[in-house]
């Protein structure tokens, strides 16, 4: 089914069109969900949770929920508190998933959150994603941008918003180039709602980057591969509630990863198992150990020794 693209700042326009697109999933789907034994849906379109479980009152079916990124949570955690509308949003959201029969979650940190709800642990099962392109030994990498040829290359792709913290690997950043070996380069690849002030930053502090832009899918690939390292954050009020997916891109890649956010997330979980020396955490917030994390990374970089697949 087709939908128009929307402005994602604009509340209210946001609204409509989750009301309008939800409103035509299940109109459309209505004669093929009464013929079915289980009904799959996810958390996209946003809050979609309000139009089955009530529809399934009549349907009858086994539903199941493939749970992505949390709503309303994430409005919660983006306005730091729920307000009288996002609370009373939030209660009843909570009254439908429990009634849901089974639930699929992308990590544990998701599980812990849907159990903090009062979801039993056995209608929870861990089926995670996986990277969306698959790299091989023969995976060729892109060109690397002008003007970084002769420094690291530290890749953000992506979504660049309020779910992920930005102002410590800014600091961090700027103390690696001040103080540190300032071998890295940032590549942002990124959009997003940060993006504008990152650059803002950026520039008044003097800081090197190169600016990309997404490529297509076919290039994916060969956009993970061609970095030293990558970056991924997440601010703390989002753990549980988010989980980048391109952290399994980065983990296929073979690349070197440094993740600003909690251990509780299970972006640490993955890469730490997956990349040995070659992955990197700090806290949100503290700045000196994201610029000693960028140091060791740069070492280890340019001492060749092993950590991820495919360190150079």
């Amino acid at each position: 089914m087709k939908t128009v693209l929307y402005d994602k700042t604009d509340t209210l326009r946001r609204l409509l069109w989750t009301i309008k697109t939800n409103n035509r999933l299940l109109w459309r789907l209505w004669r093929e969900m009464r013929t079915a034994d289980t009904i799959l849906f996810t958390g996209s379109p946003p809050l979609l949770i309000h139009w089955m479980a009530p529809a399934n009152l009549l349907l009858r079916k086994r539903l199941v929920y493939r749970i992505t990124d949390f709503h309303p949570e994430c409005a919660i955690a983006q306005r730091g508190s729920a307000g009288l509308l996002l609370n009373l949003l939030y209660r009843l959201t909570v009254f439908w998933r429990r009634r849901i029969d089974q639930f699929e979650v992308l990590g544990k940190d998701q599980i812990a959150r849907l159990c903090e709800i009062g979801i039993p642990a056995e209608r929870i099962e861990l089926k995670r994603d996986s990277s969306p392109v698959a790299i091989t030994q023969e995976t060729l990498p892109l060109s690397r941008p002008n003007g970084a040829q002769a420094s690291l290359l530290l890749l953000y792709s992506g979504n660049w918003g309020v779910a992920h913290d930005h102002r410590t690997f800014l600091e961090g950043y700027r103390l690696h180039h001040q103080k540190g070996t300032a071998r890295f380069t940032l590549w942002l690849n990124a959009t997003g709602s940060a993006v504008s002030a990152i650059e803002q930053a950026l520039q008044a502090h003097d800081l090197p980057y190169v600016k990309g832009a997404p490529v297509p899918i076919e290039q994916l690939a060969s956009l993970l591969v061609t970095p030293d390292a990558h970056l991924i954050a997440l601010s703390d009020p989002f753990v549980g509630f988010v989980l980048p997916s391109k952290v399994y891109g980065c983990i296929e890649s073979g690349k070197a990863v440094l993740f600003i956010g909690s251990e509780k997330s299970d972006v640490h979980l993955l890469c730490a198992k997956d990349l040995g020396p070659a992955y990197q955490r700090v806290e949100v917030g503290d700045a000196d150990g994201c610029q000693r994390a960028l140091d060791r990374l740069s070492a280890l970089i340019d001492d060749g020794r092993p950590g991820a697949r495919s360190l150079r």
